[in-house]
């Protein structure tokens, strides 16, 4: 089912209207591969006919439908690695002392996907800071998308995601097999609040956070999109807590409000004079 380049230009928009994601114009292929199965599945005979009733419609769950299809959700346990050894190093340990007083921790997984990241640091905690069992530790994950959310509170993985970066200790300790796939113990995903929530929109509902995972991003918004979200990462975590970006993401440039810090092999953001 061939996507016109009309008919992806108003795919563009939409996605971006919702989300601010870009979809670059070489990206047709992402219709073609995503949008057959919605479109097969609600009875057109082709994705252009699907684009055709979406402009005539008033936006609804059709249309969310068609844009959590095209945005990417790739993820994986303990994705990139340096992140979580920083977080397991040098991160909580300071915090845990900094808030000795208060003992309470806040951590949010932003744009989750299908619950990996949250996972992995929920067994980190578990792993490494029995201590933190008589804290108040609230670790939100979000996705603006509802489809990956149901996937991620279920916290069942097939095969492949249970390979990729989650080794064989944690896999036999928190996760019993289901079939031919793995469902993560109560033990841990009762540890994670998972939310819907569209990044661009409104974040009020959060508490202040001491550690915000915005990892592969941010690499999908355009310049002024990424000025807007750091500026609201910038008022929504404590003045000495930590951001965690992707590999391939930076504040420089976008916010000079940050100011770069390396532990080891990994990258992390906190704010200045902290």
């Amino acid at each position: 089912m061939a996507v016109s380049t009309t008919e992806f230009d108003y795919l563009r928009q939409l996605v971006y209207d919702y989300s601010c994601v870009v979809l670059y114009a070489d990206k047709t292929y992402l219709a073609e591969l995503h949008l057959q199965p919605i479109a097969e599945s609600r009875g057109f005979a082709s994705i252009g006919d699907l684009v055709s009733y979406l402009r005539n419609q008033t936006f609804g769950n059709l249309h969310i439908q068609v844009i959590e299809a095209l945005v990417t959700n790739e993820t994986s346990f303990f994705r990139d690695v340096y992140p979580f050894e920083a977080l397991k190093c040098v991160v909580l340990p300071e915090l845990i002392e900094k808030r000795a007083m208060q003992r309470s921790l806040n951590i949010w997984c932003a744009a989750c996907s299908n619950g990996q990241e949250p996972y992995s640091i929920a067994m980190l905690i578990r792993e490494h800071f029995p201590m933190l069992a008589t804290w108040s530790v609230r670790l939100i994950a979000s996705d603006f998308s509802t489809k990956v959310l149901a996937r991620a509170r279920k916290g069942c993985y097939n095969q492949m995601e249970i390979k990729r970066g989650l080794p064989q200790l944690l896999r036999e300790k928190y996760f019993h097999k289901l079939n031919n796939n793995w469902q993560i113990k109560e033990e841990i995903s009762q540890m994670v609040d998972f939310r819907q929530m569209n990044l661009v929109q409104s974040w009020s509902s959060l508490p202040e956070i001491d550690v915000i995972f915005l990892r592969n991003i941010l690499i999908y918004f355009d310049i002024p999109t990424k000025k807007a979200l750091l500026k609201k990462v910038r008022q929504q975590l404590r003045p000495d807590g930590f951001l965690f970006l992707g590999s391939g993401e930076t504040t420089i440039n976008l916010d000079e409000s940050f100011e770069r810090v390396q532990f080891d092999k990994s990258i992390c953001y906190r704010l200045h004079n902290t």
